[in-house]
């Protein structure tokens, strides 16, 4: 006996070789419900079952308030002993680079404290960076890091370097002859805040994944403490086993 398809799943087989054939681009909208349901002779409900079985797919993505778009193909990331954003990009055939957000000297409050295991009001660096790919915002990264175990961190020459390096770790090796290894990640959701939406291009009520990371040198010393801010449509994580 043949199977029989659901009127559903042909619209969403149909929009899927749309979007391979690139009648829809990457990023562009899709047409509203009441048109698709023109163009398709369905009702309204069948239409919202095509679109969540593309959504639950990752070919969509719906950002509500302003319709459905098209999505682009999902970046993962492996959380693993070694840091290694731009190579992990790169074998993936994007390329990335980073733009420098905030440089700037603080004092540590409870949580840099209690992530670089200094004391509380210690002097530290803050390097925030918006990070990309094919310049697309998917990321915002802090780096707080000790000064007294990195003196003249925050010197001009230095952040040069860094963005010439575009990488933390070539930079800490270059400058302080300093490994850098990541020790442990934390992985939560929440909705972006209003500055992050900015910078990452979102909606307000968008989720995004936030990293909590301890960086740590050869010797076992903790040397960052990283807060970084992830496209929660664009990035999915996971853990290598070391």
């Amino acid at each position: 006996m043949k199977e029989i398809i659901p009127i559903y799943a042909q619209i969403a087989d149909q929009l899927r070789e749309n979007i391979h054939q690139g009648v829809y681009q990457i990023g562009e909208q899709l047409p509203t419900e009441m048109k698709l349901a023109e163009q398709f002779a369905v009702n309204r409900h069948t239409i919202r079952q095509a679109i969540a079985l593309l959504k639950n797919e990752g070919f969509l993505r719906v950002d509500r308030g302003k319709g459905t778009f098209i999505a682009a193909k999902t970046i993962r990331y492996a959380i693993g002993q070694r840091v290694r954003y731009n190579q992990t990009l790169k074998a993936q055939g994007l390329q990335s680079r980073f733009q420098l957000l905030r440089v700037l000297e603080l004092v540590a409050d409870h949580a840099i404290s209690k992530g670089l295991e200094i004391d509380y009001g210690q002097p530290v660096a803050l390097i925030e960076r918006l990070g990309f790919a094919d310049e697309e915002p998917i990321s915002v990264g802090a780096g707080y890091f000790p000064l007294q175990r990195f003196p003249n961190f925050l010197e001009p020459k230095n952040i040069k370097i860094l963005e010439e390096k575009q990488s933390i770790s070539q930079f800490l090796q270059q400058v302080y002859g300093c490994d850098h290894i990541r020790r442990s990640t934390c992985v939560s959701a929440r909705l972006v805040q209003p500055q992050d939406a900015k910078w990452l291009q979102l909606p307000l009520n968008q989720p995004i994944l936030l990293a909590e990371s301890v960086n740590i040198d050869q010797t076992g010393k903790v040397i960052e403490y990283g807060v970084t801010r992830l496209r929660g449509d664009r990035m999915e994580l996971y853990f290598e086993n070391s």
